[in-house]
């Protein structure tokens, strides 16, 4: 390869590297605190996963708060234990009396404050999750939301409690949240059952090509390779001109 190749090449791979800092400081940028729900099915139990990464340079996170919802209350919270850090739930009145499994409810959980020892809050580029059991979750369609403050050592306080609107863009401090689904049992066995005649009766030829087909396939992809092949020496020729 000579020179002004070699040079060539050596600004691409520079260039193609500042492109990958750009996309990964773009997802860096948009990183912010979430649930992950291992179960959204009306009216059973899920555990909840909060991953809160920390965003601050020059501060630790050492707390972090989760409201609960109170108009579609959890008659069931727990958590789960983690090293180094304290957790707390606290309960509230309701706004108003609510129904749940043929019981009427007038207090229940309002939230869970995790609180870190000096040994174990969370870092510049660290992030740490946060689990509790929760239930019995709501009608299927409903949106539980579930806003988050996360503090920081130096006093700073994030609340994650943002909602996006129908059609705009995501808010720049957007509260953790999913949508309850049907009944398990709507949507379990049944629905397997159901589906499978329908993967049984499926024609071969929907999932596999044919033989002519396999063979044009094979031809259109040799012809590609000499084309890509043909390219790829004219641009030799280029750069030993240049």
């Amino acid at each position: 390869m000579n020179t002004t190749a070699l040079r060539t090449f050596k600004t691409t791979a520079v260039l193609a590297a500042a492109a990958g800092l750009t996309i990964l400081g773009a997802g860096a940028a948009s990183a912010h605190v979430n649930v992950d729900p291992d179960s959204t099915s009306e009216g059973g139990f899920s555990q909840l996963t909060f991953r809160v990464p920390n965003e601050s340079e020059t501060a630790k996170t050492s707390r972090l708060t989760v409201t609960l919802p109170k108009d579609t209350p959890f008659t069931s919270v727990s958590v789960k234990p983690m090293d180094g850090w304290k957790a707390e739930i606290k309960e509230a009145a309701l706004p108003k009396p609510v129904t749940a499994n043929g019981a009427t409810i007038t207090k229940a959980a309002a939230s869970v404050t995790w609180t870190a020892d000096a040994a174990h809050q969370i870092s510049q580029h660290e992030y740490q999750t946060f689990s509790i059991s929760v239930g019995r979750l709501p009608k299927a369609g409903t949106t539980v939301v579930l806003p988050a403050a996360q503090a920081y050592t130096d006093g700073t306080v994030v609340n994650w409690n943002e909602t996006p609107t129908a059609g705009g863009a995501e808010p720049e401090h957007p509260a953790p949240m999913f949508v309850t689904t049907a009944p398990a049992g709507e949507h379990g066995a049944h629905g397997a059952a159901a589906e499978t005649p329908a993967a049984e009766t499926t024609p071969a030829s929907a999932t596999s090509p044919a033989a002519g087909d396999s063979t044009g396939l094979g031809w259109a992809g040799l012809v590609a390779g000499l084309l890509g092949l043909a390219a790829g020496i004219a641009a030799l020729m280029r750069t030993r001109k240049a």
